[in-house]
């Protein structure tokens, strides 16, 4: 099988799927890699560019169907307040180290860290690890689809 394009989720019909793809976060950002279905079928994602797949979205197959794609939970660190106030502040120390923050109703989650999770109690927040999807804000720049560096070159006052 071969993919060559992305179809948004909620923009195709996720029942008619033919098969799916589970992979974590960091293996949804792709272009060109042979992945393996749930149901041992060998799939070749052959993008222009690479993207960050969703949860949901499917890769339109060159033969006709499509395969979805599965966010596969991973461990992840779930962050709650005592307050809006305290959660906004800790979002904003979590944004400002460019970190990928899913919001899942009036909770953060972030990849497990230890140096972050300790900033995150100093600054009163609370902390369980949980098994989860992570599916994380995609960025005001992402164009409709995830874009997330992991370094960059300006100063931050913290």
């Amino acid at each position: 099988m071969r993919a060559r394009r992305v179809l948004p989720a909620g923009s195709w019909d996720a029942a008619t799927a033919v098969d799916t793809v589970s992979l974590d976060y960091d293996s949804r950002h792709r272009r060109r890699i042979v992945l393996t279905t749930v149901r041992g079928r060998d799939l070749l994602l052959d993008l222009p560019r690479a993207v960050a797949l969703r949860d949901g979205d499917g890769l339109a197959l060159d033969e006709g169907g499509a395969v979805r794609v599965a966010a596969r939970p991973e461990r992840l660190a779930e962050i709650h307040a005592h307050d809006d106030g305290e959660l906004a502040r800790i979002a904003w120390h979590l944004g400002n180290r460019h970190l990928p923050v899913q919001f899942v109703g009036d909770r953060l989650r972030i990849r497990v860290d230890h140096v972050i999770e300790e900033m995150v109690a100093i600054l009163g927040g609370h902390l369980e690890h949980v098994e989860a999807a992570f599916d994380p804000e995609s960025g005001a720049y992402a164009g409709g689809q995830s874009h997330h560096h992991l370094g960059h070159d300006h100063p931050h006052d913290d």
